[in-house]
């Protein structure tokens, strides 16, 4: 099932850094937004860090 998407994001970042974002979404042929998703939701998972819906609080585990 497809999240519903409601939240922007918006960054200033380095040009060698949105380059290399665009680069990764080109290869595995997403959007930039998609790529970042993906990026953030991975580190997230590499953290432990669960997101909490509506309350803008996160969780981390230990992983060791």
């Amino acid at each position: 099932m497809p999240r519903h998407k409601s939240e922007t994001l918006s960054i200033r970042t380095t040009a060698e850094i949105k380059d290399l974002i665009r680069q990764a979404a080109d290869r595995e042929h997403r959007s930039v937004a998609s790529m970042l998703e993906v990026l953030v939701m991975a580190h997230a998972d590499h953290l432990g860090i669960k997101a909490h819906s509506k309350s803008g609080k996160t969780t981390k585990t230990n992983k060791k």
